[in-house]
């Protein structure tokens, strides 16, 4: 069955990134955020308009995985979402939450997104990073910390029958050709560079795991007429 039949709708669930600094009414034009789940979401929504997509943002800035749950009954499981794509784990990171706890909590949430909704399709995204600002000068450590939660994203996308947006490995070849701080500003926010980036790998990741029907490719632009 294709991922994006008629009326299908895709949630974004996260933190800032996705956030995007999104719109907080119904104005179409700022309703979901500037980033990868607006390039995402005008590639599908042009190629499939006939098709009327639903999309939503939800991600909050700041956000950990246990704030998600607080969170989780009203803006994710009440949302009905027949794609629900989930980026966290940065700021669980950051603040000392340990790699056992973030696995335990994340857990439980499928877990629960799971007996709720049995016929989502999962979309989790890799907590990712690159060596610019002050994690420039401990990216050895903040990399290896990266990496654990990268490999629980990994066992939990098993357990849960989701796949994985592998953003790291991107970013990792994308800085072979351009400075890091091309694609990621701070060594955590993605430039616009970036969250193209992201935009590609999400849509290259699900298409290769579930038909949609749409190439997202660029057409031709027919040149007008000689007057």
């Amino acid at each position: 069955m294709p991922a994006f039949g008629s009326g299908t709708r895709i949630l974004f669930q996260g933190d800032s990134i996705t956030d995007g600094n999104r719109g907080r009414n119904t104005d179409p034009n700022h309703i979901l955020g500037h980033g990868y789940q607006f390039l995402i979401a005008a590639r599908f929504g042009e190629s499939l308009a006939e098709r009327h997509l639903v999309f939503l943002n939800r991600g909050i800035s700041g956000n950990k995985v246990s704030d998600l749950a607080r969170r989780w009954q009203v803006e994710t499981l009440d949302l009905k979402p027949d794609v629900l794509s989930i980026l966290i784990g940065i700021n669980d990171l950051n603040a000392g939450v340990s790699a056992a706890e973030y696995e335990r909590q994340y857990d439980h949430l499928l877990t629960e997104t799971r007996i709720a909704l049995p016929s989502v399709r999962l979309v989790l995204g890799e907590p990712f990073g690159l060596p610019v600002g002050h994690f420039a000068t401990e990216w050895d450590r903040h990399r290896a910390d990266l990496s654990v939660r990268r490999e629980i994203v990994s066992r939990l996308s098993i357990k849960h029958h989701a796949v994985v947006v592998r953003y790291q490995r991107a970013f990792d070849e994308a800085i072979q050709r351009a400075p890091a701080a091309e694609w990621i500003w701070d060594g955590i926010h993605p430039t616009y560079a970036g969250h193209e980036l992201m935009a590609k790998e999400w849509i290259r990741t699900v298409r290769a795991a579930w038909p949609t029907g749409a190439g997202i490719t660029a057409r031709p632009v027919r040149a007008a007429p000689n007057r």
